[in-house]
């Protein structure tokens, strides 16, 4: 005798597919979806269904976007000669939240990873090399601070630095409110060569 009914342990097996989402965690929101109302559980469906149909990527920063170009592309009052370049789309909200940088993004789709089989190819290297053509002065990269993105920063410098382009790397360091005694050596070292006058 199966544990839950079909239509049930369906859904409970597709939630598993989440990231982060284990069995039990899975059965909690299949009961809590079947405990809303129709009406809210269908608004779920249909915003899942939506996101599917209407979202894609910007032709220009392979941002994710319900327009192409995306809104930073499209917008006449971002900084044209700077370009922050980063892993994934989330990363470019992270950034926006701090509302100091005004240039345009591109993203990468991930970072480099030979033993997972992710190469230069696999990312989207030639369309941030075709942008720097149009007068860009500097290339911000923001990718994330373990090896893989270390090792995506140093090889775009290597690649773009000959084109004359200035290539900065997002600071990296102590988390603001934290202690000195908990950082691990690499952190503690990343936010001594990041170090600036005050």
């Amino acid at each position: 005798m199966p544990d839950f009914a079909e239509p049930i342990a369906r859904l409970i097996d597709e939630l598993k597919h989440l990231p982060g989402i284990g069995q039990k965690t899975a059965q909690r929101l299949a009961f809590h979806i079947l405990r809303t109302d129709a009406e809210e559980a269908l608004a779920l469906a249909q915003a899942i269904r939506d996101a599917k149909e209407k979202i894609r990527e910007c032709t220009v920063c392979n941002n994710i976007t319900d327009t192409d170009p995306c809104f930073f592309c499209s917008s006449a009052t971002r900084n044209r000669k700077t370009i922050c370049v980063v892993e994934e789309p989330h990363s470019i909200q992270a950034i926006e939240k701090t509302r100091q940088f005004g240039g345009l993004y591109h993203v990468l789709g991930g970072a480099l990873s030979p033993l997972q089989g992710v190469g230069p190819e696999q990312l989207k290297i030639k369309s941030l090399i075709e942008r720097l053509k149009g007068g860009v002065e500097e290339i911000i990269i923001a990718t994330n601070p373990n090896a893989e993105g270390e090792a995506t920063a140093v090889y775009l410098s290597k690649l773009i630095k000959p084109l004359g382009i200035k290539v900065t790397r997002i600071g990296v360091g102590i988390p603001v409110g934290s202690d000195l005694e908990y950082a691990d050596e690499i952190t503690m070292l990343k936010a001594i060569e990041g170090r600036r006058e005050l």
